[in-house]
């Protein structure tokens, strides 16, 4: 899926179901999707639901996950 219809999507979810898919999820907060899919494997990722295979991300969960990630976090 190209990055653009990926964050369509996600906008588009946005507007109806506060809920995204991992690739979704991915594109909303401007990651590729395998970095966010090495994020969640590691569990340094956003908190998600499982329902069968899928992952679900509520968008305030990213965007609290998002928030708590700022430069001191990096600083060496």
């Amino acid at each position: 899926m190209n990055q653009d219809d990926a964050i369509a999507r996600a906008q588009r979810a946005k507007n109806g179901s506060p809920y995204l898919n991992s690739d979704q999820a991915a594109a909303y907060l401007k990651l590729s999707a395998r970095s966010f899919r090495r994020l969640r494997k590691a569990k340094k990722g956003p908190p998600f639901r499982r329902h069968g295979r899928g992952f679900l991300y509520h968008i305030d969960d990213l965007e609290r996950w998002s928030g708590e990630r700022t430069n001191k976090d990096f600083e060496a």
